[in-house]
Parts: structure tokens; C-alpha cells; sequence
């Protein structure tokens, strides 16, 4: 599987076992416990071929637990496990500046699931980053997340890097919104929020903090290419 999610040379592939609802998920090096786009796709194509309908509730069976994805007519909605957030992690300079950040722009700095979270003051310096890739790959991490407050019609918005484990930047990360619904929900005192990844794809995201260990992520997908890969 690691070497068709190789092949294929996008941030994750997801596969499934149809008989058992197993849902791995792969980068082009690894497999990755948790993958919210990627359970998106696969519970939108199930939908698309008839094999569920809109108002089922679909379970998959993954590293992370049972996931449930609830199908409805335009959106899909998943639940996913809430992240422990240490927001009292001493910054990573080396990291800092990889990244193209100072101390100065830092309002928090913390971890969650071995990953770095950075919240930052200015929505533009996001938008703008251009990281050293080499020189964070060099450093220990397998993923880092930079976030700040938007004042452009969503709540937050974020950008996900992981050339750890192949990936430079992520298009959109599901599992990271779990992270971000967490702190967001607590900065701003609500419980759904609407946030954007700026990557060059982009990407909207609806959270939803449904209680202290579980977040909703809601979302669409679209198929752009459908085909059939012989496994020789």
C-alpha cells in the first residue's frame, strides 16, 4: 500500500477494505493513524456508487478507533477523537525560523500527537510563509501546525507542514482541525466554528467541539478522477 501511495504522489491515500470497513491511510513514506480528508473521499465515493445513501451512518475501523462518517444530502459530517493539547511547550527556535517566524509573532506554542501548533498574531505572515522544508525535515517532528485568528469571514485559518513524513505542505488536514476545534472553541467561547486551510489548494473546514472527547468535522468532496490500477 505504502508503495501505491507512492505511486499516486499525493499527501495521503486512502484504502479500504470493503468486507471489513478496515481505513488505512498512507503518504508517499508512511502510514498515518488518522486522515480526516482522505475518510471524507472515501465515505463520498461509497455514496456516489450507490453502496450508501444519504442518511446512513458509516463506521470504519482504523489505528485511531471507530470513526463514524454520517452521510447527508450535500455535506458529510465525521466525528473524530479530541487531541490533548499542551499549550506550555517552550518554542522551538530552530523551528521558528525555518518556518520564517519570530518570537515576536508567537501569542501560543504547543504540541498534540507528537506535532507542533503554532498560533500566530497576523492572519497576512500566514498566508505568506515560505518554509525551509530541508531545514525543518533536519529537525526532530513529523508535523506542524500554524494558526491564527481571520478576520476574512471564517474563525480561524491554518496552514499543516510534514516533510517528515513526505509531505511539505498538506492541502487540507482534517486531523489538525481536531487540534484547532480544541483551542479555538476555548479562545473564542463557542463550540462551531469555521475554519480555512490556506494551502495553494485551500480548503473549508466546519468543526464542531460535540463534547470534551469528540470533535465533528463536516465537509464536501468532489471526484475529479476515477480509474483502475493493476497490481502486478
Amino acid at each position: 500500500m505504502r508503495a501505491i501511495a507512492a505511486e499516486m504522489a499525493v499527501s495521503e491515500t486512502a484504502f479500504l477494505s470493503l468486507s471489513t470497513m478496515q481505513l488505512r491511510w498512507f503518504t508517499p513514506e508512511i502510514e498515518v493513524s488518522l486522515c480526516g480528508h482522505g475518510t471524507l473521499a472515501v465515505a463520498h465515493v461509497l455514496k456516489e456508487q450507490g453502496i450508501y445513501k444519504t442518511g446512513d451512518v458509516l463506521e470504519f475501523k482504523t489505528l485511531s478507533g471507530i470513526l463514524t462518517a454520517h452521510l447527508d444530502e450535500n455535506s458529510i459530517h465525521l466525528v473524530f477523537p479530541t487531541p490533548m493539547l499542551d499549550m506550555k511547550v517552550s518554542p522551538n527556535i530552530d523551528m521558528l525560523n525555518f518556518l520564517g517566524l519570530a518570537q515576536s509573532n508567537l501569542i501560543a506554542y504547543g504540541q498534540f500527537d507528537n506535532k507542533q501548533i503554532i498560533v500566530i498574531d497576523n492572519e497576512s505572515l500566514l498566508n505568506d510563509l515560505s518554509p525551509d522544508f530541508s531545514g525543518l525535515s533536519k529537525l526532530k517532528g513529523r508535523g506542524v501546525l500554524v494558526t491564527a485568528k481571520s478576520d476574512s469571514g471564517v474563525d480561524f485559518v491554518s496552514r499543516y507542514f510534514a516533510p517528515w513524513v513526505g509531505v511539505n505542505e498538506d492541502p487540507v488536514t482534517g486531523s489538525a482541525h481536531c487540534a484547532l476545534c480544541v483551542y479555538w472553541s476555548k479562545r473564542l467561547g463557542k463550540f462551531q466554528l469555521k475554519g480555512y486551510q490556506a494551502s495553494k489548494r485551500g480548503g473549508f473546514v466546519d468543526v464542531e467541539l460535540l463534547n470534551p472527547n469528540q470533535v465533528k468535522l463536516s465537509g464536501q468532496a468532489v471526484t475529479v478522477l476515477s480509474g483502475r490500477m493493476k497490481i502486478a
